[in-house]
């Protein structure tokens, strides 16, 4: 006898896999950029001006949603949430190239004085000190007497203007920030660093994918990864940036 199976009703067939796949992906690719747009980004780091607390190859996301909900075209906040703290480590746009993004952290907050004396740095008075800062040049450059004299380790006092903060790179020696180019406003911030999620080491100057052909190969011609030119820094996967 042959089963009987109830006429599909009009209207119900199935959709081809091929648009279920697409929709899928359309939705998947929507928010992952309202993500992006809103909550979380991604970020890595180029140059040595935050270590120890980031190394050259950490990959870092970046919380966008602390300190307010932002226009994604131009980074102006929408819905207020809190203001950037002293100490927290930041993205933001850099002020005199709005293509680039920096990532200091912030020293100086809105009406503070900020004063640096060889190589301390001064708020409102009072010597302020940053654990995670480091020195490593015994140097002491004077104060500058002109605009194209360095301030690295003599200058002011300035006062933070309202809307604007005063970032340093922990690395202070090795770091371009507001010592030499001025102040961040409120609006150029992308949000607050909170974990690193990939951390690599590699032959230096070399970029991700050369570094990685470089690991492999070794592989394939002595079977042993040749972490000289690749390594992961697994310790540093999931650590908190403090």
């Amino acid at each position: 006898m042959t089963p009987k199976y109830p006429a599909a009703r009009p209207g119900s067939q199935k959709k081809p896999f091929w648009r279920e796949y697409g929709e899928a992906l359309f939705i998947a690719l929507i928010m992952a950029l309202v993500i992006r747009a809103f909550l979380v980004q991604a970020f890595s780091i180029p140059s040595g001006s935050m270590q120890p607390t980031l190394l050259i190859g950490d990959y870092l996301l970046v919380n966008k949603f602390t300190y307010g909900i932002r226009n994604p075209l131009t980074n102006k906040v929408w819905i207020p949430i809190s203001k950037p703290q002293r100490g927290d480590v930041v993205v933001f746009i850099f002020p005199q190239d709005p293509s680039k993004d920096y990532i200091k952290r912030v020293v100086g907050l809105p009406g503070d004085r900020i004063q640096i004396i060889n190589k301390k740095v001064m708020i409102n008075g009072k010597a302020f000190k940053t654990p995670e800062a480091v020195y490593d040049d015994p140097m002491v450059i004077p104060a500058p007497q002109g605009p194209t004299e360095s301030a690295r380790d003599n200058m002011g006092p300035v006062e933070v203007p309202a809307n604007s903060y005063f970032v340093m790179g922990d690395n202070r020696d090795h770091s371009y920030d507001s010592r030499f180019w001025g102040f961040v406003p409120l609006d150029a911030f992308r949000g607050k660093a909170f974990i690193i999620y990939f951390s690599w080491q590699g032959a230096s100057g070399q970029p991700f994918f050369q570094a990685l052909a470089g690991g492999a190969k070794g592989l394939i011609s002595h079977l042993s990864w040749n972490s000289n030119d690749f390594k992961v820094r697994w310790g540093r996967i999931g650590k908190i940036i403090h």
